[in-house]
């Protein structure tokens, strides 16, 4: 697989507390420059960025992020907002308590209102994959394949742990044919780009992979 290919499905990420502008317009422009699938960014940014990148790529932000604990409205509220800012992509935090409660009637439900607010826009929803069981990994491909949603992704890359192959296999083998994956958190290298991607990944969350790039760019 050659690097431009897995550029193209990078969301190329940004979501330190401590971001600021100057950062943020980097990673903006670097995702320009190696041709990313999109910028994910912090909500507060999301209106500087979509004004800056004026529609040249897509901009996606997080909703209910990290710990997906929010109630279902203020996500809503987030989501309303993000595409009133400009975004185009979001990445939404499913209710992990839920998850561990047993609760996927309601975990469906919020994803579903979530999503009717982002209309056209790609949602993606996180399940968290390092706090969860087998079983509710797979229980969680259903309810998310059921709701709506664009995208599974796996994880936030604040947890406990990110992405693995073997959460990413059993994924693939769960969802619904229509349904999508991101594998995010803790991919840092080339090789792990390209193996979540033959895997059935569809995106991958990194900020690694731009950089590599460039070293490789600055190695020539």
């Amino acid at each position: 697989m050659e690097l431009k290919d897995i550029l193209s499905k990078c969301d190329h990420t940004l979501l330190r507390p401590d971001a600021v502008w100057d950062e943020v317009r980097q990673l903006c422009d670097d995702g320009l420059r190696y041709g990313v699938a999109s910028v994910c960014i912090s909500p507060c940014h999301v209106s500087a960025a979509a004004s800056y990148l004026g529609g040249r790529l897509p901009v996606c932000t997080v909703v209910g992020f990290p710990s997906g604990a929010s109630s279902t409205a203020v996500k809503c509220f987030e989501a309303a907002e993000a595409i009133g800012d400009g975004a185009d992509e979001l990445d939404m935090v499913a209710n992990i308590g839920w998850i561990k409660s047993g609760m996927y009637r309601e975990v469906g439900q919020e994803i579903a209102e979530v999503k009717r607010i982002c209309a056209k826009h790609i949602l993606k929803v996180i399940i968290e994959t390092c706090l969860l069981t087998e079983e509710e990994k797979i229980e969680m491909c259903r309810v998310v394949s059921d709701s709506g949603a664009d995208y599974i992704k796996t994880s936030t890359g604040f947890s406990t742990g990110g992405a693995t192959f073997d959460d990413v296999r059993l994924i693939k083998a769960n969802i619904e044919p229509h349904l999508r994956i991101k594998a995010a958190g803790g991919i840092a290298t080339l090789e792990d780009g390209e193996t979540f991607l033959t895997l059935g990944a569809d995106r991958l969350g990194t900020s690694r992979i731009v950089k590599l790039a460039k070293e490789l760019e600055e190695g020539k």
